[in-house]
């Protein structure tokens, strides 16, 4: 009955949230069509994944997802927001997640569009069980890299947040590629003070070499190529 159905739902959001808070990824389904839904689900828990289902974008705009590895897969065509409606929405709020767009009606310039804004995968029913999951697979593992990048940036604007303002002009020019005697010149210092600062923008950025350095510059957005 609707009582019963209703319960088992809220078990299987709770699981998928304290797989969530353990670090698990999660799947979202959004389709309008409720069998549909109900099959995917079947199939993405029999492999141990935590799945969330939803009949509408509408309905998955309104649901606070929980900050940890995930992928969307999308139908395209839906009633109110389509599936492409949804991942222009999805870019404006500046959401990540990886999209698996599928349909009955795919055509080229459909496709196109998708994959152009992003999209991870585009399958069109009916489609093996085997090629969904591999694209599950892959557009979790991407959200986790992702992830992992963003966390190391943040990171790495901390370590810099920690270097001097002296610190930070001597960092810009070395991985500008000068030498410490063309610093010295450029700032109106000894080439040993240069050293030092060097030392400490070294040890502070937690930087094994100058290619690590000139790699964290890069990710911080610094220019590397200063004259």
């Amino acid at each position: 009955d609707d009582a019963a159905g209703c319960r088992r739902q809220c078990l299987l959001l709770h699981r998928s949230l304290d797989a969530m808070s353990a670090g698990e990824p999660l799947v979202f389904v959004v389709d309008d069509d409720a069998s549909v839904r109900d099959a995917m689900g079947s199939l993405l828990r029999s492999i141990g994944l935590s799945v969330m289902l939803f009949g509408s974008a509408a309905e998955f705009l309104e649901f606070k997802r929980p900050d940890a590895p995930a992928c969307l897969v999308l139908d395209v065509r839906m009633p109110g927001l389509s599936g492409l409606d949804l991942q222009r929405e999805l870019r404006r709020s500046g959401s990540g997640i990886p999209i698996i767009f599928i349909t009955g009606h795919g055509d080229i310039p459909m496709t196109v569009e998708a994959m152009k804004a992003g999209a991870t995968e585009f399958l069109t029913k009916p489609f093996r069980d085997q090629q969904l999951l591999d694209a599950i697979q892959l557009a979790v593992t991407q959200d986790r890299k992702a992830r992992e990048d963003r966390v190391g940036v943040s990171d790495l604007i901390r370590f810099y947040q920690t270097l001097t303002s002296r610190e930070r002009e001597v960092m810009a020019l070395v991985v500008a590629g000068l030498l410490n005697k063309q610093i010295a010149g450029r700032l109106g210092t000894t080439e040993i003070t240069v050293k030092v600062h060097r030392g400490r923008v070294m040890e502070k950025m937690k930087a094994g070499s100058l290619a690590e350095l000139v790699n964290s510059a890069m990710r911080l957005g610094i220019a590397t190529a200063q004259h």
